[in-house]
């Protein structure tokens, strides 16, 4: 197969508001020891990337700076050391950054094939949230049979997929979400419980549901006052996992409750942990999600699509957080 030496993408040209994501060309990559080069048809757009639009989160070293943590397409290309995989083969991949772009180079090992159901549209907009979920809750038994779940932010990307997760494994699962409309979704999806936080409070919420104890397990995004108010909405021993701070990661917190309630108070990343350690998520999510993705009893959630170019009008509906689900761009 004959490949172009550029390729269509988006830059940041410098940090700041959406308009600053840029369409240009780059020479196309070439694939490493264990790697494959990719044939992009759709990329998801997540936090993380306008994050580092903004300028709060740097790729790590060594990592691609076009924006993109996640992609579907063909494989085109492959390096040394490589027999996983072959070229013509369809696979959506977990990456270091480059996903906003017309080819993308991925590690071997967090490529995973496309659930049958699914296109590559949908395919694009799994392994972000799907890793990041899985990970935090199940694979380290976090969350253990018969726990109670609190989810932030259930109609987002992240909160569509640990609703849905948890729900499949016959966990009880609240969540908070900003309308009444973005509610009525995160019941359809199989939560328990969703509170809207514009007009209740979840603390009081959650210890009605569950007779005064809390939560056992709050999966938090948003941080600020949240921190905070999870502490006081947990149950004795819960654990409270922080992946995200939207309202601010810089709070005064009382942490008498948590020492009398013996809470667990933690926090991960995914972009930036080692690729074998991704590799073991990736072969998790495979054994463990993958049959309920094949089966149909869950799903990525896709809000919109966006063309490739127009990569900073999905932005901007990102930071609007009016969508629910996940924004893939998509490439012809």
């Amino acid at each position: 197969m004959t490949l172009p030496r550029e390729m269509a993408c988006i830059e940041i040209g410098k940090p700041g508001s959406a308009e600053v994501l840029t369409a240009t060309h780059r020479p196309v990559p070439i694939p490493g020891d264990n790697e494959v080069l990719i044939r992009v048809r759709a990329a998801g757009v997540n936090r993380p990337d306008v994050l580092q639009r903004q300028g709060r989160y740097p790729p790590p070293r060594g990592a691609s700076d076009i924006p993109g943590l996640e992609v579907a397409g063909e494989i085109v290309s492959v390096g040394r050391n490589e027999a996983n995989w072959q070229v013509g083969q369809s696979v959506c991949a977990l990456l270091n950054g480059g996903g906003y772009s017309e080819y993308a180079i991925a590690h071997e090992t967090l490529c995973l094939p496309i659930p049958s159901p699914f296109n590559l549209i949908q395919a694009a907009a799994i392994p972000e949230t799907f890793f990041t979920v899985w990970s935090n809750l199940f694979q380290q038994n976090t969350l253990q049979p018969g726990e109670t779940l609190l989810v932030h932010g259930g109609s987002s990307g992240v909160g569509t997929t640990a609703i849905q997760l948890a729900n499949m494994l016959d966990h009880r699962v609240f969540t908070t979400a900003g309308s009444d409309e973005k509610c009525a979704y995160c019941l359809q999806l199989g939560a328990e419980s969703a509170i809207n936080y514009r007009e209740q409070d979840f603390v009081e919420e959650v210890k009605a549901l569950t007779d005064g104890a809390g939560a056992d397990v709050i999966l938090d995004m948003v941080g600020g006052d949240y921190i905070g108010r999870n502490i006081h909405a947990a149950a004795f021993r819960a654990r409270i996992l922080s992946i995200a701070f939207l309202k601010g990661s810089r709070v005064e917190v009382d942490l008498m409750p948590v020492m009398l309630k013996q809470l667990v108070l933690t926090g991960s990343t995914l972009r930036a942990r080692p690729v074998s350690e991704k590799a073991a998520i990736a072969r998790s999510v495979l054994d463990k999600v993958w049959p309920l993705l094949e089966n149909g009893a869950i799903a990525p959630v896709i809000n919109e699509t966006f063309p490739l170019a127009q990569a900073a009008k999905a932005h901007q509906l990102m930071e609007s957080s009016e969508h629910i689900g996940k924004i893939v761009l998509t490439l012809d």
